[in-house]
């Protein structure tokens, strides 16, 4: 797949020379990329080699700091804004520039990846076009995209009385808790834009993300009577709590499955005693052979593409689980977390302008990806307030996983779309 972008990129620029449908002041823009390509490249690299696993508050703020020196230096006013110290997250960078031409453009990252310091895999490894490394892709290569292609209008002069914010959250991988604080911000400037853009790695070159699917947590509570094995299936013992949570997983399984949702049971634990710690992450679990056991917790995630999806999945939830078993009894409880974006007209609109300049560029057409194979993100936040577009980030693979990596051969075309589609949307 890396071989097929690639092969598209390169040849794709080599037919910039040729672009008919590029103003002078965008001719310009493509130039200054060519000019701080290398140093882009650099620039990614060193921020890669900076740990920011969301729970290493000072990794993800020394990141924060080169960010906001990059920006100042662009004209852009900044401010970190803290988070509470139970949250233990790195805090996020906001920056400014203000004016009055254009469309009010908020441009969106972040910080964090989801290696933290424990972790084995820490540093960048360059292999010809390839570059392995923690956050290459998702998404300190897209936070250097945007980055560079701001830079790029403001050495071409075309920054100058433009309405821009940019906001790059520390801890988008795991959101601090509530909510309500830790993406207030970003609410709050979405109230007052335009658009709003969204770096997350790229999906292929030719598309971009009108709509994804939300995700909220789910936790399964399972008690049954404690008895004798000899016993299990019998009138008076039951079948015990693990059989009653497996039986509630396959019928969610068998009943819920529609397109765009999903449940993924992700932690289950069973026996006689369970003790779930306070993360909802980690399991002690005690039981014996000869016992039936009397207990289970099941911790899962739900997606879906609009809100009624999600209430229609929950109710089916619920009436599954209530559905129990003789001597067992079982209780689900939901927990928001990221909000459905479902396509909209002013998303699709958004994405043809996109699609408009990268066929002046001679790059293709860009479509929408399909939103069941896309994860949920922080503009999903904001979907509600203003029209969105995501997956504008580096194209690479292995996110969240050791070996993640970016193909450099797609760094400078992406910059030089993405800067002229900066130009276009902050010139009309």
């Amino acid at each position: 797949m890396i071989k097929k972008y690639t092969l598209i990129l390169l040849v794709s620029a080599c037919s910039y020379s040729f672009a008919q449908d590029l103003s002078v002041s965008e001719k310009k823009i493509i130039r200054r990329v060519e000019a701080n390509h290398e140093a882009s490249i650099r620039f990614l690299e060193e921020t890669v080699n900076i740990n920011s696993g969301s729970q290493n508050p000072e990794g993800v703020r020394r990141v924060g700091q080169l960010y906001s020196k990059f920006l100042e230096d662009l004209g852009f006013a900044t401010s970190w804004i803290d988070m509470p110290t139970e949250m233990n997250r790195g805090g996020h960078l906001i920056a400014e520039l203000k004016g009055n031409k254009g469309k009010r453009l908020l441009l969106i990252g972040h910080m964090d990846t989801v290696f933290e310091e424990d972790s084995p895999f820490q540093k960048w490894e360059r292999k010809d076009s390839i570059a392995i490394g923690p956050g290459t892709s998702d998404m300190k290569g897209g936070n250097m995209v945007l980055l560079y292609a701001l830079k790029v209008l403001h050495e071409a002069g075309e920054l100058k009385d433009r309405q821009i914010v940019v906001i790059l959250h520390g801890d988008e991988e795991s959101p601090g808790r509530p909510i309500a604080i830790s993406r207030k911000d970003i609410v709050a400037l979405a109230k007052r834009s335009d658009a709003a853009l969204a770096f997350e790695n790229g999906t292929g070159f030719e598309y971009a993300t009108v709509a994804r699917r939300g995700s909220s947590s789910w936790t399964l509570e399972v008690q049954a009577k404690q008895a004798h094995s000899s016993g299990i299936f019998s009138e008076n013992s039951g079948a015990g709590a693990i059989y009653e949570a497996s039986r509630i997983l396959n019928r969610f399984y068998e009943e819920l499955q529609e397109e765009n949702l999903t449940f993924n049971p992700g932690l289950i634990a069973g026996g006689t005693q369970v003790l779930m710690d306070s993360s909802g992450i980690k399991a002690e679990v005690s039981g014996k052979t000869n016992l039936i056991a009397n207990r289970a917790v099941v911790q899962g995630d739900l997606r879906s593409l609009t809100t009624a999806q999600l209430e229609r999945a929950r109710t089916k939830m619920k009436a599954i689980v209530a559905d129990h078993l003789p001597h067992a009894h079982a209780e689900i409880s939901f927990r928001d977390g990221y909000a459905p974006m479902p396509p909209t007209e002013g998303n699709l609109a958004l994405l043809a302008v996109l699609n408009k300049v990268s066929l002046d560029m001679k790059l293709g057409e860009v479509k929408a990806f399909d939103p069941g194979k896309r994860g949920a993100g922080d503009v999903s936040f904001i979907a509600t307030y203003v029209d969105v577009l995501d997956g504008l980030g580096v194209q690479g693979g292995g996110a969240h996983a050791p070996g993640e990596f970016v193909d450099l051969h797609s760094v400078e075309a992406i910059v030089k779309r993405t800067a002229i589609l900066f130009h276009r949307l902050t010139n009309n």
